[in-house]
């Protein structure tokens, strides 16, 4: 099976897909050098394969890439930095105690 993530910034979030079908996609909000993840779901169909984690690792790897402040208001997302401490530097220092990192 093939699975991709991409950044569909028309409809602002993230999209994985596996065999070309939409599997999940995380939502955001950006405003100038910050990213605010809102929410994440993956089709019932998908769960129990990963897509999920890998859906939040290349978002936050493109966070990471384009120098941005990861505001993680999306339980999921928030859960996968806690569980992947080495994401938590993505979130700035100032809002890391409101966010429980």
């Amino acid at each position: 099976m093939e699975q991709s993530v991409t950044d569909n910034t028309e409809k602002s979030r993230f999209e994985i897909q596996d065999d070309g079908e939409l599997a999940g996609f995380a939502e955001y909000h950006r405003s100038g050098h910050e990213i605010a993840f809102i929410h994440t779901e993956i089709d019932p169909r998908f769960e129990g394969r990963g897509l999920g984690s890998r859906l939040a690792r290349a978002a936050l790897d493109a966070a990471r890439d384009q120098q941005l402040a990861v505001l993680p208001y999306c339980p999921f997302i928030r859960g996968w930095i806690t569980k992947h401490p080495e994401y938590a530097d993505l979130v700035p220092a100032t809002h890391r105690a409101r966010f429980g990192l």
